[in-house]
């Protein structure tokens, strides 16, 4: 199908774009990639009068790498996430999880905001931020704030964003030497969405644990993260298993998913603690 018409909007600026959405509410909507927008759009499913192309804001863009702090734009592409040797080497989970985001004509395209900002349960980086421990800074009327990746997400497609804030950044920790990461995800066929995903950090007698697409919202469990750090590897993946929520798709019956889910978090942990210092 084809979209209904819409005004294109295309600002230079953050402050022009939250300009735009304060003048046209809730007929105005931001687009980073598209990947999420677009074919809402064409199914008619979102009718918009306003949209907004985040491309043209430049403090949207970048990765730096700190020695304590890994700070990427919104606009930052799954690509950029991948081909970012300095990234690589602070985060590595970061590329192993961007490579199995869909193909690599989404992730030329997709940007690492759009991914999390939506709160579609199924995407993979706001597991992986909440697993990191990420905050996410927001820029809106009233000025900017930081929200923590683990209390972003409220519901499936709602987060803690005002209608009118746009994501501009992530942050993230540099998790040190000796902390091993792995992220595993099963998922039908190439590009789709994962049945389970697992990111896992572990090492220096602490752990951290998250999965995908188990739930309305990636889940991020202190317990199986704390049994994990204590070198619990069955009481993480049955607090894991305790915290998740999977509903019967086309993905498969509940039953299915949980045992997927432990076999993805196994694997995952595994390869963690053999990159663990």
């Amino acid at each position: 199908m084809i979209p209904s018409g819409f005004e294109y909007h295309r600002p230079g600026d953050i402050a022009s774009a939250i300009g735009i959405l304060q003048q046209h509410g809730d007929e105005a909507r931001v687009i980073a990639g598209g990947h999420s927008l677009i074919p809402m759009m064409k199914l008619r499913m979102a009718a918009l009068s306003h949209l907004v192309d985040l491309q043209g804001i430049a403090d949207l863009k970048g990765i730096d790498v700190g020695a304590d702090t890994v700070t990427i734009g919104a606009m930052v592409t799954q690509n950029e996430l991948i081909t970012n040797d300095a990234l690589a080497a602070a985060v590595p989970i970061i590329r192993e999880a961007a490579l199995q985001i869909a193909d690599p004509q989404v992730r030329y395209m997709g940007t690492v905001g759009g991914n999390v900002a939506n709160g579609d349960p199924g995407n993979d980086m706001p597991g992986l931020m909440q697993c990191l421990d990420a905050s996410f800074e927001l820029v809106g009327p009233d000025g900017t704030r930081s929200v923590a990746a683990r209390d972003f997400y409220e519901a499936a497609y709602f987060t803690a964003r005002e209608d009118e804030e746009i994501l501009t950044r992530i942050m993230i920790p540099v998790p040190g030497a000796g902390v091993g990461q792995a992220y595993e995800k099963q998922k039908r066929k190439i590009g789709d969405y994962a049945t389970a995903a697992a990111a896992v950090m572990v090492g220096n007698g602490s752990a951290s644990v998250a999965m995908t697409n188990l739930a309305d919202t990636p889940i991020w469990s202190e317990e199986a993260s704390a049994a994990l750090a204590g070198g619990d590897v069955e009481g993480c993946v049955s607090a894991m298993l305790d915290a998740i929520d999977p509903v019967a798709d086309n993905r498969g019956p509940v039953e299915f998913k949980k045992h997927v889910a432990a076999v993805m978090l196994r694997r995952a942990i595994a390869r963690a603690m053999s990159r663990a210092g």
